[in-house]
């Protein structure tokens, strides 16, 4: 998609005001990934530049990307792009080039991503709502892990679709349940939305990009790394050698899952429906 002409405008002046007039755009390439936003690379003669756009994103969903950003930075944990410029319809960060994974990249990340987890808050959720894709997520705070996935997770997204009566009753099965599966944990800082096009590896780090932050299970993060097939083997035995997940973790995947699928039900429709079925079908 063509980058709209006030925004070309604005990121050329901002790019002036940062690097000097000697600054020149030399082309503009499309960038792949999330479905949500457009993408870009911005080749200059000062460097190359990531831009995202969206013309119709709500008016709250860059600056709350960029509070969730400086979040994840201000832990200190795990490389965070740096910002360059944002506005309510396009962010604009540095430029990463992409290697190729490599065990001891891997092995890095789950040690870094444990430490992130490492953070923690006295109650589950954010000062702040932000988003997940481009769909709302509240993030009430509440003191209790299950009590938070259920309200500001599960039920808010069964109330977007018209969901079948049936299926609302799995639900509530279910949820008898959920409180006799999770461990008692603090929370912990999560990325909030970890699969595979969601961080990116640089000559010997990992870089984390476009999360939904907040404070909850950590087992969320892990879960959502193995619904779209799941990182290196040695990314999870990293992490256990430095923040071991709790006994019971690889069976509770299905159920923090749920949360994700929905989302992609809401957003995409399609098979998702009925891989939620499938889990409730497990746990009634």
């Amino acid at each position: 998609m063509i980058l709209p002409n006030a925004i070309e405008k604005e990121i050329k002046s901002i790019l002036i005001s940062k690097k000097g007039d000697g600054i020149t755009i030399m082309d503009m390439q499309p960038v792949s990934g999330g479905c949500i936003n457009n993408a870009t690379k911005i080749i200059t003669n000062y460097g190359n530049f990531f831009l995202k756009w969206n013309i119709n994103a709500s008016e709250k969903m860059f600056d709350t990307e960029v509070k969730g950003l400086e979040l994840l930075r201000k832990s200190k944990t795990i490389y965070i792009p740096q910002l360059i410029a944002y506005d309510h319809n396009y962010l604009m960060m540095e430029f990463i080039e992409k290697e190729p994974p490599s065990n001891i990249l891997w092995e890095e990340f789950g040690r870094d991503l444990s430490e992130l987890h490492k953070v923690s808050n006295i109650n589950f959720g954010l000062d702040h709502n932000n988003f997940i894709g481009s769909l709302p997520q509240d993030n009430k705070q509440q003191p209790k892990w299950t009590d938070f996935f259920i309200n500001q997770r599960i039920i808010p997204q069964l109330s977007l679709c018209d969901f079948s009566s049936d299926i609302i009753r799995d639900f509530d099965k279910v949820f008898l349940k959920i409180d006799a599966l999770f461990p008692d944990e603090p929370s912990s800082l999560l990325h909030g939305d970890l699969w595979n096009g969601n961080f990116v590896f640089l000559k010997n780090k990992t870089a984390l990009i476009d999360p939904a932050v907040y404070f909850g299970s950590r087992e969320m993060d892990i879960a959502m790394s193995k619904l779209f097939g799941g990182f290196h083997d040695q990314f999870y035995s990293s992490y256990n050698e430095n923040y071991p997940l709790s006994e019971g973790w690889q069976e509770r995947i299905d159920i923090c899952n749920l949360y994700p699928l929905l989302v992609h039900v809401n957003l995409f429709g399609g098979g998702y429906y009925s891989q939620v079925k499938t889990i409730l079908n497990r746990y009634i």
